[in-house]
Order: structure tokens, then sequence, then C-alpha cells
């Protein structure tokens, strides 16, 4: 394809991004949705308030603990607790209109990268959440394919190669002109590296998702620590 300057084609014609802590801090959702789940659990009298019930399921999530987040701060809070409670404070989360902001870096390589390539984005996680995000970030109108892996099914989350290569079949794109950009290790990059696309790993400061993988075929080709040098090593591929 030819870009806005004009410039012969380059190999890479599809840039495909992953969601949570690549194109903004998943960090930052996870505040938003305790603060939710703090407001709704402080709502009853008898409980404690929603800032000590936010420092509590904060600093269980600080701790690492992201597994058993509401089950140990109920707990540490002494609020009985129950598989119904659970359930119904992890929809709360999922559910809630989550306070994000797109940074000032995303947006502008978004524009940037728009006007010379086709843009894609590919998400794990459970809806309405990760639609939810996206519609907060206000980035629906930057892509022209959007796979939520959730709606193929819960077994095509990644690392299956399902919403990947739907991508292609949406864009009428062969993999050996798509790079994809995601942050984590343990399943963004197997089936991107094992179809033939160019894989890049971002390193944000603040990524949740930091472990590295033994697997063959998990790296990513590349590393960047932020956005703002992806456009020229697109360049080089």
């Amino acid at each position: 394809m030819s870009g806005a300057n004009g410039k012969a084609s380059t190999m890479i014609t599809v840039v495909v991004f992953d969601l949570d802590d690549t194109l903004y801090d998943e960090i930052d959702y996870c505040r938003s949705g305790f603060a939710a789940v703090a407001e709704h659990l402080a709502a009853p009298v008898v409980t404690p308030p929603a800032s000590r019930v936010f420092a509590a399921l904060w600093g269980q999530f600080s701790a690492g603990n992201h597994t058993r987040t509401f089950d140990a701060a109920l707990d540490e809070l002494g609020i009985d607790r129950d598989g119904a409670r659970i359930r119904q404070l992890v929809n709360v989360y999922r559910n809630h209109i989550p306070e994000i902001t797109l940074p000032d870096e995303s947006r502008e390589i978004l524009d940037k990268l728009k006007r010379e390539y086709t843009l894609a984005l590919l998400t794990d996680g459970f809806l309405p959440a990760q639609q939810l995000k996206v519609q907060a970030l206000g980035i629906e109108d930057d892509f022209a394919s959007i796979v939520y892996t959730e709606q193929l099914g819960r077994e095509f989350w990644k690392p299956s190669p399902a919403g990947f290569e739907k991508i292609l079949n949406d864009l009428g794109a062969k993999p050996k002109n798509v790079v994809y950009i995601g942050d984590n290790e343990k399943k963004d990059f197997i089936a991107p590296n094992d179809l033939g696309f160019s894989t890049i790993r971002l390193i944000r400061p603040a990524g949740i998702h930091t472990a590295v993988s033994d697997e063959p075929g998990a790296k990513a080709q590349r590393k960047i620590q932020h956005l703002g040098q992806l456009p020229a090593l697109i360049e080089q591929l």
C-alpha cells in the first residue's frame, strides 16, 4: 500500500494491537473496578465506608493476590462472604463503567499509524468488560476489525490462534503483512508467531503481566519500551 506521504509500499500493511497494558495501563482499570466494588459493598450502613473497603481490595491486589482478591479483602474487613456474594462483586467489577482514559501517546500513535496502515484490535476478557473499556477509551472507530475472543468462545482466548485468524479473514490479509503488538509473554505471541506474523512486545512500566515464558515460540521477536518507538520499528520490518 502507499502511505499518506506517497512512499512505496512496505511489507507491513496491518497493525494488530492487544488492549490491556498495551494501549493503556490495565492497573487503572483494576483501580476503577475496585472503587466500583467498594461503593457497592459500602452501600448498606452496616458495612465499612467505601474508602476502607477500597483500601482492603487495593492492598490485597497490590500485594500480588490477583485471584482471590475479594475473598481475602472481605475476610480482612470481617464481612461475611459466600459464593453468591463473591459472584455478585465479580459482576459489579466486570460490568462497571470504567474510569479510564487513553494516554496521549497512544492517541498520537493510533492517529499516525492509521494514515498508513489498517489497524485491528484483539482482546481477551469477559464481556461486556472489554467492550466497556474500548468505549471508555474512545477507540472503537480507530480499528477496521475488533475481535473480542470471548465472543468466539472461552476456549478461543489467547494463546488460541482463532482470533488472529478471524482478523486475517476480516481484512483479507496475509500473515507476512501483519504485525502484532502485545504485552503478555505467557499468551500473547504464541499464536501470531506460529501463524507468521511479526510480533512486538511492549513493556509498560506499570504493566501487570511481567512473567517471562520458557515455552518455545512464546517470546516476541522484538521489544519496545513505549509506543512512540513503534512507527519507526514497523518501517524497519
